[in-house]
C-alpha cells in the first residue's frame, strides 16, 4: 500500500505573504518558499513576521531541499533565519539566486548554504520527488512555477503568476507546457489566490512603458519615481525611455540599488544607453535630465521617498515642479502612511501622479479569467487555492467549481493542516505544530503574545513605577514610596496626585505589615492592586504599575 502525499503549508494561507509550503511522502521532504510577512500595526517594535518551522526541525533527516518560484520577500526573506536550523540545498533560477546570496552574506551566516542555480525547463532529483520549473510570468524576471511529480502523481504550484503575452524581457508564460501537463492529468493545482477578487485579465507590463513615457516626454522637470525594487522589467522599461528622452537615471534606496546591482551583473538589466548614474552624481546635473527611482512605494518610513517627502534625504531634495510618480498599487493596510507621504510631497510644491487612471501600475497576478484558463488548463483531479487571505481562498474555489471541478476535490486548508492525497482520495488531517514567529532586532520568536500585550498596555497607558527601600532584616520601609511615571502624566503638573499615590502605596505596605506579610512577591501584589485600583478610580485610566522592592 502506498503512503500518503501530504502538502502542509507553514505560511501563506488566510494571509497575504509568509510563503511556506512542506511536501511530504514517506522519508523524503521539499519545501517550497520560505518567505516573510510584514508586521500588523499591533505587532509593536516588530520587524519581521516568519513561519514557525517546528515540524521542518522535528523531520531535518527528511529535508532534501527547499525549490523558490521568486526573489520576492514575501517568498525568500525568511531564508536567513530558518535554515540557521534546517539547513538544506537550494534551488531557484540565477536572479533568485543572486537576491538570495546578497541576503545571506547581509545576515552572515554561521554556515554555509548550497544555492543550486536552475532554469525554466530544467528537471532536477529530489528524493522520491521529480520537480520541473516551468517559465512564468510575475512583477520580478525569473519567476517559475513547479510541476512536483511524486508517487501519487504530478502537483503543479503556480508561485505567484500572471499571464503576460507582451512580457517587456524574456517570453509569455509557458502555457504550452502547462497544457501538456493537464493533457497528461494533474494530481492536484496549488494556484495564485491574490487578484482572484479583480475580474477581467491582468494587462501587460508594456502598459506601464507606455504611460510612464507619455509621463516622462512631457514634462521639464526632475521625474522621480518610485515603484517596488524588484520590478526589474519596470526599471528597464525606465531605462529604455530615459535614453530616448535624453534624460540620466539615478537609482535611489538601499533595496533598490541591491537588486539594480545584482540584475545587472545577470544580465537582467541592460544599460545600452549608458544612462545610469551614481545617486552622488545628481548635482552635476541639470533638473530637467534626471530621473530618479526610488524605493517608497509603500510610504515606508525608512524609504528613499519618504524621507525625500519629509526633508530628510541626504541626496534628494523635493522641489517646486518636480514630477513624481508612484508606480504601485497600495498594499491593503498601507493608504495612510502613503496619504500623508503624498500630502508632504504637495507641501514640498511637488506634482504627485498616484492615480489608478494614470496606468502607470499593473500587477504582477492573475485576475479572474487569467485564474480560469489556468484551472482550464490544467483540469487538476484535486484543487487547493494558496496565497491569500481566507475570502480569496473561498473565491478561488467558486471559480474551481465553475470550471468543472468536483467540489468535493477542492480543498481549503490552513495553515499547519496537511492536506492528505491517498491513491483514491484527499482530506485534511490533523494539524502540525505552526504559526509565527516574530523577528525584532536579533531575537528571534523572543517576542510572543504576552511581550506584544505588554507593549500594547504601555502604548495605551503608560507605565507607573513605585520604587520602595526596605530594612532587609526588618522589613521596615527606609526610603519612599518614590513614584516615577513614563508616559501616564507628567509628574511636575500632578503633584497632588503623585502624593496620593505614595499614600495609597504606604497604607499597602502598613497593611501587609499587620498581616506579618515580609516576602517580595506579597508586597508588590499589595502595592499594584491598591495602586491600579485608585488610579482607575481617579483616572479611569490603567498604566501598567511595576513595583521595585530593595533590600539594604
Amino acid at each position: 500500500m502506498k503512503e500518503k502525499l501530504k502538502i502542509i503549508p507553514l505560511g501563506g494561507l488566510n494571509e497575504i505573504g509568509k510563503n511556506m509550503t512542506v511536501i511530504e511522502y514517506g522519508g523524503d521532504i521539499v519545501v517550497i518558499d520560505c518567505g516573510v510577512a510584514f508586521p500588523d500595526d499591533d505587532m509593536l517594535g516588530v520587524d519581521l513576521v516568519i513561519p514557525d518551522t517546528t515540524y521542518l526541525k522535528r523531520n531535518i533527516n527528511k529535508l532534501r531541499g527547499y525549490v523558490i518560484t521568486h526573489g520576492h520577500e514575501d517568498h525568500i526573506g525568511a531564508i536567513p533565519y530558518v535554515l540557521r536550523e534546517c539547513n538544506a540545498p537550494i534551488y531557484a533560477t540565477r536572479l533568485t539566486c543572486g537576491i538570495i546570496e546578497t541576503k545571506l552574506s547581509e545576515h552572515r551566516m554561521p554556515q554555509k548554504v548550497k544555492l543550486n542555480h536552475v532554469r525554466a525547463g530544467d528537471t532536477i532529483r529530489l528524493g522520491c520527488f521529480r520537480i520541473e520549473f516551468i517559465h512564468t510570468n510575475h512583477s520580478i524576471a525569473d519567476s517559475v512555477a513547479l510541476a512536483i511529480t511524486t508517487p501519487l502523481g504530478t502537483i503543479l504550484h503556480t508561485g505567484d503568476f500572471k499571464i503576460d503575452l507582451t512580457p517587456v524581457s524574456g517570453e509569455m508564460i509557458d502555457l504550452v507546457r502547462i497544457g501538456e501537463l493537464g493533457k497528461k492529468g494533474l494530481l492536484a493545482l496549488m494556484s495564485d489566490s491574490t487578484n482572484v477578487e479583480r475580474p477581467g485579465y491582468t494587462p501587460s507590463e508594456k502598459i506601464v512603458g507606455k504611460s510612464l513615457e507619455k509621463f516622462i516626454l512631457e514634462s521639464d522637470q526632475r521625474i522621480i519615481i518610485a515603484t517596488f525594487a524588484s520590478n526589474v522589467s519596470r526599471l528597464q522599461q525606465i531605462l529604455d525611455i530615459a535614453a530616448r528622452a535624453g534624460r540620466k537615471v539615478a537609482v535611489c534606496g538601499r533595496s533598490m540599488e541591491k537588486i539594480s546591482r545584482v540584475a545587472t551583473e545577470l544580465g537582467y538589466l541592460k544599460d545600452t544607453g549608458k544612462v545610469m548614474i551614481d545617486i552622488s552624481e545628481i548635482r552635476r546635473y541639470a533638473r530637467s535630465q534626471l530621473i530618479i527611482v526610488s524605493t517608497g512605494s509603500q510610504g515606508e518610513t525608512m524609504s528613499a521617498l519618504y524621507r525625500m517627502a519629509y526633508g530628510s534625504h541626504k541626496q534628494v531634495e523635493v522641489n517646486a515642479g518636480d514630477r513624481i510618480l508612484i508606480a504601485a498599487s497600495a498594499i491593503p493596510g498601507n493608504e495612510k502612511s502613503i496619504n500623508n507621504m503624498v500630502n508632504e510631497l504637495y507641501k514640498q510644491g511637488a506634482e504627485v501622479i498616484y492615480d489608478r487612471s494614470a496606468a502607470i501600475h499593473v500587477s504582477g497576478h492573475a485576475c479572474q479569467e487569467d485564474l480560469k484558463l489556468m484551472l482550464g488548463l490544467c483540469k487538476p483531479k484535486y484543487f487547493i487555492p494558496v496565497h491569500g487571505e481566507y475570502r480569496m481562498l473561498v473565491q478561488h474555489a467558486g471559480l474551481a467549481r465553475e470550471m468543472g471541478v468536483n467540489p468535493k476535490n477542492i480543498l481549503i486548508t490552513e495553515i499547519g493542516r496537511p492536506v492528505e492525497i491517498s491513491e483514491n482520495s484527499a482530506r485534511l488531517g490533523n494539524p502540525v505544530p505552526s504559526g509565527r514567529l516574530l523577528v525584532d532586532g536579533l531575537g528571534i520568536g523572543d517576542v510572543g503574545t504576552a511581550v506584544l500585550r505588554d507593549r500594547k498596555h504601555l502604548s495605551e497607558d503608560g507605565l507607573l513605577i513605585v520604587v520602595v527601600t526596605v530594612d532587609a532584616t526588618t522589613g521596615v520601609v527606609i526610603a519612599g514610596p518614590d513614584i516615577v511615571s513614563r508616559g501616564f502624566v507628567y509628574v511636575k503638573e500632578a503633584e497632588a496626585l503623585m502624593e496620593e499615590l505614595r499614600t495609597i502605596s504606604q497604607m499597602a505596605l502598613d497593611r501587609c505589615s499587620v498581616e506579618n506579610l515580609r516576602d517580595w512577591n506579597s508586597l508588590k501584589t499589595a502595592i499594584k492592586g491598591d495602586v491600579s485600583d485608585y488610579l482607575f478610580k481617579k483616572t479611569k485610566r490603567s498604566p501598567m504599575v511595576l513595583p521595585i522592592i530593595q533590600e539594604i
